[in-house]
């Protein structure tokens, strides 16, 4: 019977091996991808790699990682150990007492443990950044460590270190030389643990974090959001690094062991001090090694400066933060956020940034409320380039307080293998409730969009205010929801209708392009009744602390190489004027791609305005939808 298993279990262990490292195996493929796509493989190339190492934000976020790791691993290693030690010694009642207290903080889910530092953090009003987040991962290794301890503790003779001291020790020998030793592979355990909770972390360190201090959880969390293949380059490069380590680990004490044979007493001590330290030099190097990037050129005009931006995930491009900082000296920190009112929230409570990039109704309540400062038009020198279909709109007519970023239109991503035009042509958002593309469509996880293809498809304006219209409107998105069962994204649209997954979707102009890059087959379309024609434009915050060095960025990134760069990356178009006609036209790289260039002569099309009682009813309703949406799966 036993040797009947043995093929089955071997069978097991190979597709479980398969399972754990074929999704590894195809990260690093794709780190070397040239193009864009995550599933199209276009050619060998060291692209990504290239523009991780440029990326002054992602090797912040290697150094910050590794740095706060290798930090909080010694400390907590620390003072685990000697917790560990004092509890041995403690009465019965407290030593148990305290062990119940010791895992409670491994048993409590990660969310509670990040909300509660944060909000310690706030009550003490303690600034947070790079210090709060070591003390977080510092606060959560502790544990671990006391836990691998402990039982080593337990089984040493318990009259060990009195003997020791009888024999002539003192206190701190008999602990270095005596108890140390004894328990070190508890010790050696511990710290591995905690090095790697404190490496893999992402919950408490998202909620900890602050002044665009990142680690690499943080960072690929947001570069996720869209299409980025240097999620790869930069997984790749932490892949390799483990492995080095693990090999080094590994390896140096059987060599070890093999020159010295004859002397096992001599080979155990060296195996015991190679094995942290191998790690700590690797990791050491490594820290030298990505130190190396946090130079600065000297005697640029902004030398020393640091500015503070505040723009949606993935919405920058390839070189537009390592080229400003080389051109102006000047250091950029930037934040993310994923929606307008998370954005809101932050600097309503007063968080300070020199750039902001809302969109257009939040524009105008960050004016309406105060929260903006006009522009300085003596420091700008890009207004020239701006196409005229872009400026002076409605929600800022004079562009008084902001300079557009990137534009676009709302519309429909359709397979044409599987989507009838014709059915367009007549039904426009309407097609939505065609039981002919049942389970075949995604709806954007958006209220603001959701109800303005569920208003235009009504024939009503996207910026109602007539109740009876708005419940309306409600009601075609439940009966949508209830008889098309749609899947409801966000970003994830963009991968997967370039997959060609579903045969349509609500999208915005910008992620068509790219899904229409990615697969031919993919067409775009704007329904005659109307869309939304939006905005997304840089403003400078009334308490913004380096207004002049914002201005400099408004105009970098408004000028043809800031315009191009960042167009021909994220795929948006570009408000300026000769950057748009040259990604456009003849050998640009969106040539004949429909969806880049936003409609502008649709007298239904329109912008949002925003009127914050509206958004109220919104909002209430489009959650109704989703638990309608939920209660159909």
């Amino acid at each position: 019977m036993k040797t009947g298993k043995r093929p089955l279990g071997k069978l097991l262990m190979v597709l479980l091996f398969i399972f754990f490292y074929l999704p590894i195996v195809y990260m690093i493929l794709f780190s070397f991808n040239d193009g864009k796509s995550l599933t199209v493989f276009s050619g060998f190339s060291l692209r990504w790699y290239q523009h991780m190492l440029d990326s002054h934000d992602m090797m912040d976020a290697l150094y910050t990682t590794f740095s706060i790791a290798v930090l909080a691993t010694l400390i907590s290693t620390v003072a685990g150990t000697i917790s560990a030690i004092g509890l041995s010694s403690s009465r019965k009642i407290i030593r148990r007492i305290m062990e119940q207290v010791n895992n409670f903080p491994m048993m409590n889910p990660e969310i509670v443990t990040a909300i509660g530092l944060m909000l310690l953090f706030i009550t003490f009003q303690v600034q947070k950044g790079y210090a709060t987040m070591l003390l977080a991962h510092i606060a959560f290794c502790i544990p671990y460590v006391i836990l691998s301890v402990m039982p080593k503790i337990r089984s040493l003779d318990p009259n060990l270190a009195d003997a020791a001291m009888d024999l002539g020790a003192t206190p701190w020998q008999t602990l270095t030389r005596v108890i140390v030793p004894q328990i070190m592979p508890g010790i050696v355990s511990g710290g591995l643990i905690a090095f790697t909770m404190s490496i893999d972390d992402f919950v408490i360190s998202y909620f900890v974090t602050g002044r665009g201090v990142k680690n690499l959880s943080i960072m690929v969390y947001t570069m996720s959001k869209r299409v980025n293949p240097s999620i790869n380059a930069i997984s790749t490069v932490v892949v390799v690094i483990i492995a080095l380590v693990l090999t080094l680990v590994n390896l140096i004490p059987a060599l070890a062991a093999r020159r010295a044979k004859k002397a096992v007493r001599n080979v155990r001590r060296r195996r015991r001090v190679l094995v942290p330290a191998s790690a700590a030099v690797c990791l050491t190097g490594l820290l030298l090694l990505v130190s190396l990037f946090h130079g600065r050129s000297s005697s640029l005009p902004y030398e020393g400066q640091t500015l503070r931006v505040y723009n949606w995930g993935e919405y920058t491009g390839e070189n537009i933060i390592s080229n400003f900082e080389a051109y102006t000296g000047a250091t950029v920190i930037m934040e993310t956020f994923e929606s307008n009112e998370q954005m809101y929230i932050k600097v309503a409570n007063g968080e300070s940034y020199d750039i902001l990039v809302p969109s257009d109704y939040m524009i105008q309540r960050l004016i309406s409320e105060g929260l903006l400062q006009k522009l300085d038009p003596s420091l700008l020198t890009c207004m020239e380039d701006l196409s005229e279909d872009v400026l002076n709109l409605s929600y800022d007519p004079d562009n008084e307080y902001s300079i557009p970023y990137f534009w676009g239109n709302v519309g429909i991503v359709y397979d044409t293998t599987v989507v009838d035009p014709e059915d367009l042509e007549e039904q426009g958002f309407n097609i939505f409730l065609n039981e002919k593309y049942k389970g075949e469509i995604y709806l954007y996880d958006s209220e603001r969009d959701s109800f303005m293809m569920a208003l235009k498809a009504l024939g009503y304006s996207m910026n109602t205010d007539n109740e009876e219209e708005l419940q309306e409107a409600y009601e075609w998105l439940v009966t949508c929801v209830e008889t098309m069962d749609p899947e409801i994204v966000t970003d994830e649209i963009i991968d997967n209708m370039a997959q060609g997954r579903k045969a349509l979707g609500l999208i915005y102009s910008g992620d068509a392009a790219y899904v229409m890059l990615e697969n031919e087959n993919m067409e775009f379309y704007m329904p005659e009744t109307g869309t939304n024609l939006w905005s997304d434009a840089m403003v400078i915050p009334a308490n913004a602390a380096n207004v002049e060095l914002a201005h400099e960025f408004i105009n970098y990134v408004s000028s043809y190489e800031g315009a191009y760069d960042n167009s021909s990356y994220v795929g948006y178009t570009s408000p300026n004027r000769d950057v748009m006609n040259d990604l456009s036209g003849t050998g640009g790289d969106y040539e004949g791609i429909s969806a880049y260039l936003p409609r502008t002569d649709n007298e239904n099309d329109e912008i949002f305005v925003f009127d914050d009682e509206i958004r109220k009813v919104i909002s209430n309703l489009w959650s109704k939808v989703k638990i309608a949406a939920s209660n159909a799966g």
